[in-house]
């Protein structure tokens, strides 16, 4: 598999002409050693240029414009937050981000938790979920759920998928 091109893996339950959406390997960033390639976590050791660079890379693949996700401060909590833009300051703690503002690229970091995203596309309402095991038996998706609803989604018509 070429290292050098970002290939996400997707899922039809997902797709949407106004949701874009993936679950990100680490093949096409540039960061270097125990970081390669494509390490978006603000929170390691990495160089956070290469941080930076990745991250440009994922929102670009998704947006098609140089937009960075937005992406909590993860705690393995239940928390959900409802966000319109740009954060105002540091990051909330948090395990799951829900929006229905276009334009706004959101995500979830994963390592050995697992990452879901959620939609309702007739709404346009989308959350990414940080799903560690005490955030997901606290209730992380459940609240990120109830997030969605809050903002116009409908519970029947939300999808969610378990990333790798």
């Amino acid at each position: 598999m070429n290292q050098t091109i970002i290939q996400p893996i997707t899922h039809s339950l997902l797709e949407s002409n106004d949701i874009a959406h993936g679950f990100f390997t680490r093949q096409g960033g540039v960061s270097t050693g125990v970081y390669d390639s494509l390490n978006c976590g603000p929170g390691s050791d990495d160089d956070p240029a290469a941080i930076q660079e990745n991250r440009r890379r994922v929102g670009a693949w998704l947006t098609g414009k140089d937009i960075a996700p937005l992406t909590a401060y993860q705690v393995h909590s239940p928390r959900a937050v409802i966000v319109d833009g740009p954060w105002r300051g540091k990051p909330p703690e948090a395990d799951a981000i829900v929006t229905k503002t276009a334009g706004v690229v959101i995500a979830a970091l994963a390592a050995d938790c697992a990452p879901v995203l959620l939609a309702d596309k007739e709404a346009g309402v989308i959350a990414a979920a940080h799903a560690g095991w005490r955030g997901a038996f606290a209730g992380v998706v459940d609240a990120a759920v109830d997030a969605m609803e809050s903002i116009g989604a409908d519970r029947s018509r939300i999808h969610a998928v378990v990333g790798p």
